[in-house]
């Protein structure tokens, strides 16, 4: 079978080298998993690599794996929470997300570091290691969900899931590169993820694209019985929104006070003003 690297892809690239039989879900498993056998040493991204993972065979995510926040449970996996509180506790269930990711072939490759129990902003307080920067290893790659933040921007998965009270996906997403989604309160079920703060958290994704966060999305978004939280509204169909070709008449806002704070990096901020520019 002729070999294509899936390093670094998105789940469109992936799905479309596994379609045209140039590289094999098991391929792009050892792949990966040689990947972070290379660099997780000095990223410290994971908590736990399940290098035995089953790999399903159906669905449109079948054999393109992500990795997990170690706040949501995985049946008869560790949920630590990055505690020693709860090192050996192993989830008696699937979190509603991992249930559903499953029913569309979606499979984890492990547990991904954060902060301990969810309270830092730059997965430095995890009871186990701390993570860094793929980047410049010297930084911090933002957190509490700078493990799945980590692992996507160092290319051992396309996707990953995370969690958000406050910051929590959004802020490692901009320190790492990637993109990152805190779905509105009550899209995604919280059934089996380990509370923080409960009016405010969500399960999140993070992923190399836009795209591939939107079908992510499509595939996790929806009512779940069991979450009393959750939206009993219509799920769309994400990705079709992505088809846009023109930004007439969408007004986006600009928070200028933001460029007063002491310590503003000028490259960042150049690079704020670059893109306000281009979407103008």
């Amino acid at each position: 079978m002729a070999h294509s690297s899936v390093i670094g892809a998105t789940i469109a690239q992936i799905r479309a080298l596994l379609a045209q039989k140039k590289i094999s879900p098991e391929e792009v498993r050892t792949e990966q998993l040689s990947h972070i056998a290379a660099h997780e040493p000095r990223i410290g991204a994971l908590l736990e690599v399940f290098a035995d993972a089953k790999i399903p065979e159906k669905g449109p995510l079948a054999g393109i794996p992500g990795v997990v926040k170690d706040v949501i449970c995985q049946k008869d996996k560790i949920t630590s929470c990055a505690s020693r509180m709860l090192e050996n506790y192993r989830a008696p269930y699937d979190a509603t997300v991992i249930s559903r990711l499953a029913a569309v072939g979606g499979y984890s490759l492990g547990r991904a570091n954060c902060d301990e129990f969810a309270m830092g902003s730059s997965t430095e307080t995890s009871a186990f290691k701390k993570t860094a920067n793929p980047w410049d290893l010297s930084r911090v790659p933002g957190g509490s969900s700078g493990g799945s933040a980590a692992a996507v921007a160092a290319g051992y998965v396309p996707w990953a899931l995370g969690s958000e009270t406050g910051g929590s996906v959004r802020q490692p997403a901009a320190w790492c590169g990637v993109v990152g989604l805190k779905p509105t309160y009550g899209r995604i079920s919280r059934y089996g993820l380990i509370a923080y703060g409960s009016s405010l958290d969500q399960v999140s994704i993070f992923g190399r694209s836009v795209a591939d966060v939107a079908e992510i999305l499509g595939y996790t978004a929806g009512f779940d019985p069991v979450d009393s939280t959750s939206a009993h509204i219509p799920v769309p169909a994400y990705e079709s929104l992505l088809t846009r070709s023109s930004l007439k008449g969408v007004r986006i806002g600009v928070i200028t006070n933001a460029f007063s704070v002491a310590g503003f990096d000028p490259a960042v901020k150049k690079l704020l003003e670059d893109a306000y520019a281009q979407l103008a």
